[in-house]
């Protein structure tokens, strides 16, 4: 069998049986999550790689070297952010062609500090080595802020919860899609869908609210916000509703894209906002305690684990479309 068949969940739910969870005392959550998580001194410790690769996930004729370096950092940010954590130290592995001009490697670097200062995150090591195309892989390294401080997870989503989103969603698929088919749009929304899909800002200080305020369940949405709602499901064994008419579509995604804004917000992904669960007052509180807009889209449900519907305002099913990215699928 190869992976395209397979599909890349397939192959994360294998290699994770193959691992197992080990024997460790102090490990919370392995893989499965948007963090590894295991009990240090004084905090529940966290840990999270991801990488961006050129022709697959990037192309040099569309993005700055200096945005490719914010992203390549904030992608990582955003998976501790998902568990409510703390940032604290990152490490690089580069792997590029060796005809790749220092100049662009240092506005790279230039990139990624630049967001990282913003977090109090160190830079404190990491790889280089040549190869046929450019690789990022960023590791980092997060905590809780205290011991005793739970974690966000995909796995504890409860039927009659709420489902919320902070933010507006479809902005950074705009972008994509913009970039890959040199589409012309005037200056404001160029601008809106460039920064979107290239300069996202991790919701760190948002998952801590998270935390502080009593949610339990979280994912950021990379993949799309179907796909990543799918994986709370399945974790959690439960089922959803969407109620179509209050997912938060970014304004200009509307008017540039028209009718498929809907399906650009469900699953184009990359938005990196935050999606969790919680009762009607616990999310109340959130939104009082966060300065970003957060928004209920529907509610989780005792179903068959992992079914998602969506509805209009009058309770109608609609077409789920495509469920959002997925490496390996065939398309």
């Amino acid at each position: 069998m190869q992976v395209s068949e397979l599909g890349e969940f397939g192959l994360i739910d294998l290699l994770a049986k193959m691992v197992s969870k080990p024997q460790d005392k102090q490990l919370i959550i392995g893989i499965g999550d948007d963090a590894a998580a295991w009990h240090g001194d004084t905090s529940t410790q966290l840990a999270t790689v991801d990488s961006l690769i050129e022709g697959v996930h990037f192309t040099l004729g569309t993005v700055s070297w200096n945005e490719l370096g914010w992203k390549a950092l904030a992608v990582n940010l955003s998976d501790i952010a998902a568990m409510g954590g703390v940032p604290r130290y990152a490490l690089v592995s580069l792997a590029l062609p060796g005809h790749t001009e220092v100049d662009d490697v240092t506005d790279l670097y230039r990139g990624m500090i630049e967001l990282a200062q913003q977090f109090g995150v160190a830079i404190v090591g990491g790889d280089t080595s040549s190869a046929p195309v450019v690789a990022i892989t960023i590791t980092i390294l997060g905590s809780t802020k205290s011991q005793g401080k739970h974690i966000l997870t995909r796995s504890t989503a409860k039927p009659g919860e709420k489902i919320a989103v902070t933010g507006y969603l479809g902005a950074a698929a705009s972008g994509s899609e913009m970039l890959a088919k040199r589409l012309q749009f005037d200056p404001e929304a160029t601008a809106c869908f460039r920064r979107a899909f290239l300069h996202p800002y991790p919701r760190i200080a948002e998952g801590q609210i998270l935390v502080e305020q009593g949610v339990k369940t979280a994912i950021d949405i990379s993949d799309g916000l179907i796909s990543d709602l799918n994986h709370i499901c399945k974790a959690s064994q439960v089922g959803a509703r969407i109620e179509a008419d209050r997912v938060p579509i970014e304004p200009k995604v509307k008017a540039k894209f028209g009718d498929r804004a809907l399906e650009l917000a469900l699953s184009g992904g990359e938005d990196y906002e935050l999606l969790f669960t919680g009762s009607a007052e616990v999310i109340d509180k959130v939104r009082t305690a966060v300065s970003c807009p957060i928004t209920v889209v529907g509610e989780i449900i005792a179903d068959k684990t992992g079914k998602i519907t969506l509805v209009d305002r009058k309770g109608k099913s609609l077409n789920l479309g495509r469920g959002g990215w997925e490496h390996f699928a065939t398309r």
